[in-house]
């Protein structure tokens, strides 16, 4: 039976417990750029940590923020908040945040990962909270500067000082969290829903669909574009009208012959093998086994994450999507940054 969670507002959620403090933000990154700006926008001091020479240095002095060593940013903060990769924290938290932390001051994280895990395990005086919006870092900020917020999950760990709730709840509302509301979790919870929802259906699950699809199709001897087309082009469309309106506004805004064939023959693909396969992954992330691998993976260099990687890259989706969307000037395509 699945548990209700409870919301809150504006209303519920003072900046007041970050007035006069400093909020040392660790990593200018996705989230990081987003959190720093949003809260000195709110009024907050902010700090950054950043490597020098780094894109993300030059980005934050660009922005007008001045980097520095984490070394240095961590005694300076009353709020200290990880906004690095998952696989990144512990060793810096262990090398350079460890060393320098004080008892009263609070650990922030995007992320329950390490904290539930058990990668990192702070000192039991000092808070440890959560704020994860539910989007990425570019939303969070174009959101935010549009006057609305994404929706964060908020989360207290330990409450060393009797007023980690009210922190988290001024850091959620600095980021404009609180504007369109905060669900009140825990680090267990966001974590291994977080984990599950990315490997099973966001990216793991439709990665996977829309390669089986194409690869369907082109077997079958349709041309490639066309496939490219039915099974990647056109999830943006459909995915769309479900988040504006959910399955029901999708299938009402579809013609009723795609309707009848998602009620159909949809369950023939998803059906009750996978979800067999899906409670299997689910338990791999609650027990740990998934935390274990991964971690193992980046300590080993991620020799098999690159080469999983690199031949997805070459996968004739990928080759025959990246020569039709530099057709298509409406969309603006983008690549990532090469190395």
């Amino acid at each position: 039976m699945a548990r209700s969670v409870k919301m809150l507002y504006e209303k519920d959620a003072s900046i007041d417990a970050l007035k006069g403090k400093t909020v040392a933000i660790l990593g200018f990154g996705s989230q990081g750029h987003a959190h720093a700006q949003n809260l000195r926008d709110s009024g907050v001091k902010v700090i950054i940590a950043e490597l020098e020479g780094t894109p993300n240095y030059r980005l934050a002095l660009e922005l007008g923020f001045k980097p520095m060593t984490v070394t240095e940013a961590v005694p300076q903060a009353d709020l200290i908040l990880m906004t690095l990769p998952d696989e990144v924290q512990p060793g810096v938290y262990h090398r350079f945040i460890a060393p320098n932390l004080k008892a009263g001051q609070t650990l922030g994280f995007t992320h329950g990962f390490n904290i539930h895990f058990k990668t990192i395990v702070p000192p039991k005086d000092v808070n440890v909270i959560m704020v994860a919006p539910k989007g990425p870092g570019h939303l969070v900020r174009s959101e935010f500067e549009k006057g609305g917020g994404v929706p964060c999950l908020m989360a207290i760990q330990q409450d060393a000082t009797k007023s980690a709730k009210k922190i988290a709840l001024a850091w959620a509302r600095g980021v404009g969290g609180a504007r369109s509301g905060i669900i009140v979790t825990t680090f267990k919870d966001e974590c291994e829903t977080d984990l599950f929802g990315e490997q099973v259906v966001l990216c793991g699950g439709l990665c996977s669909l829309i390669k089986a699809g194409f690869e369907t199709l082109t077997e079958a001897g349709y041309p490639a574009e066309m496939a490219y087309f039915e099974c990647v082009h056109e999830v943006k469309l459909i995915v769309d009208l479900i988040y504006v309106g959910g399955l029901d506004y999708m299938r009402y805004s579809i013609s009723n012959t795609a309707e009848y064939g998602d009620l159909t023959r949809g369950p023939r693909i998803i059906n009750d093998k996978t979800k067999k396969e899906m409670k299997k992954i689910l338990k791999e992330i609650q027990d740990g086994k998934f935390a274990t691998e991964f971690r193992k993976e980046y300590e080993t260099g991620m020799k098999n994450f690159k080469r999983l990687y690199e031949a997805d890259k070459k996968h004739p989706v990928e080759v025959t999507g990246k020569k039709l969307r530099k057709m298509m000037t409406w969309l603006n395509a983008k690549e990532p940054p090469k190395a």
